[in-house]
């Protein structure tokens, strides 16, 4: 978007929607596959929930070990709008990851056996209590720079499992490295969510939808559903699709749901839906655009 294409009120509190060049009755939807790099299986229904799917970007996770596989699938599908799921806890004791960054420039992010916590209640809980910003801050940039170093060129930053980075210091520090970065950045919650909006940066209008709080028993009628009530304005949903092989049900308790996301996604009924409703999927793309003018501006 040019400079004459921008709406009038584009500090005003005005729609994301709007400040996308959207009427204020249309409705947005990104849906974002996050995980993308967490093990093999996820890495192939996240490909295939994009390119034969309706979901339309995803979110790279740099420290598993599938994540290399996944980089590869990037550089080889240029056309595929991805950010960086910035992650500080690793999700499965039988395949544990680490921090990029050496464990002893980053004392703070490490329980007490040296490792990252889990994303418990209690693992969350523990981390935020003691990570430092600043520690934070270096791990964040090796995962960046470990894309960069990769040839790869992201759109966004999100998190994985904390919502707006768990902390008000993490997100001011994210929104400053996607400043710098020229990147988006998502946020979910009030009341940062209307005061980005208020700095004339697009994020989502409307409740955001994590998969993993829908129940695996009728998913698809539900998610039909939720289609059909979308409201105006630029939405989110964060979707978990895996292929939910017998290497899923090994490792990830989260299969179930990560399964009937792809089925979901690759259903040929889901793309009628979206037809049938005029709802614009849209990717990081345009709204990347917009956050990087803004930065340009302060």
């Amino acid at each position: 978007m040019d400079e004459s294409s921008r709406p009038a009120a584009f500090t005003s509190e005005a729609k994301s929607s709007e400040l996308l060049g959207y009427p204020p009755d249309a409705r947005l939807l990104i849906i974002n596959c996050d995980d993308f790099g967490m093990y093999p299986a996820i890495n192939a229904a996240v490909i295939e929930s994009v390119e034969e799917g309706i979901a339309s970007s995803c979110s790279l996770m740099v420290p598993p070990s599938a994540a290399s596989q996944a980089m590869d699938l990037l550089r080889r599908r240029p056309q595929i709008s991805f950010g960086i799921h910035l992650t500080l806890l690793s999700d499965f004791p039988s395949r544990p990851w680490g921090p990029l960054a050496a464990r002893e420039r980053v004392p703070s992010l490490l329980d007490p056996a040296g490792a990252l916590f889990p994303p418990t209640p209690a693992g969350r809980a523990a981390l935020l209590g003691q990570a430092r910003p600043d520690e934070v801050e270096v791990e964040y940039r090796a995962q960046i720079a470990a894309v960069a170093d990769a040839g790869l060129t992201p759109t966004h930053l999100d998190f994985h499992c904390l919502a707006d980075g768990g902390r008000d210091d993490i997100l001011d520090l994210t929104v400053a490295l996607a400043a710098e970065y020229g990147l988006a950045v998502r946020v979910w919650l009030e009341p940062a969510r209307q005061s980005t909006r208020q700095q004339g940066l697009p994020v989502t209008d409307n409740d955001f939808l994590d998969s993993f709080s829908l129940g695996s028993e009728g998913k698809a009628a539900r998610y039909v559903q939720l289609l059909r009530d979308l409201p105006p304005g630029l939405n989110e949903w964060a979707v978990h699709p895996s292929l939910g092989d017998e290497e899923s049900q090994a490792v990830d308790g989260g299969w179930l749901v990560r399964r009937t996301d792809y089925e979901f996604l690759t259903s040929p009924l889901t793309r009628e839906v979206l037809q049938q409703e005029d709802i614009h999927v849209i990717d990081y793309r345009a709204i990347q655009h917009v956050w990087s003018q803004g930065a340009s501006l302060h």
